[in-house]
């Protein structure tokens, strides 16, 4: 059995928050949303999730800006981040992983998959 783990997941399209919310709460986590960069600033400062869930592609501060604030405040440079993007390039999953992204899953992607993902990124920092 995992531990259980506050997780943020950020993405504009309901749809897919939707899904990950459905998957990571039958997995015995506990998922807020954010729908925009900004709007998941303010939610990690607010209630410091175990783990955030990132699109890159976001309406007003992109997923990689977000990184890049995340990483330079001390009280959030240690939250680990798995990017979940459309984007699958190799530059944009290097450039990901060189802002501190931990992970980087691509859509459309298995929901069973991206439990997996959590669950041990969980237990390697348990460790």
């Amino acid at each position: 059995m995992s531990a259980v783990a506050k997780i943020l997941a950020v993405d504009d399209e309901p749809e897919l928050t939707d899904l990950m919310h459905y998957h990571l709460v039958r997995a015995g986590h506990e998922v807020t949303t954010a729908a925009n960069g900004w709007e998941a600033i303010h939610a990690i400062r607010a209630n410091r999730p175990d783990i955030i869930l990132l699109d890159l592609m976001l309406p007003d501060l992109d997923g990689f800006g977000v990184c890049e604030i995340l990483r330079r405040d001390p009280a959030t440079a240690t939250i680990p981040i798995i990017i979940v993007s459309a984007w699958a390039s190799t530059d944009s999953r290097n450039l990901g992983l060189e802002l501190g992204a931990l992970d980087y899953i691509t859509k459309p992607f298995s929901p069973q998959e991206l439990v997996a993902r959590v669950n041990h990124l969980l237990h390697a920092r348990a460790s």
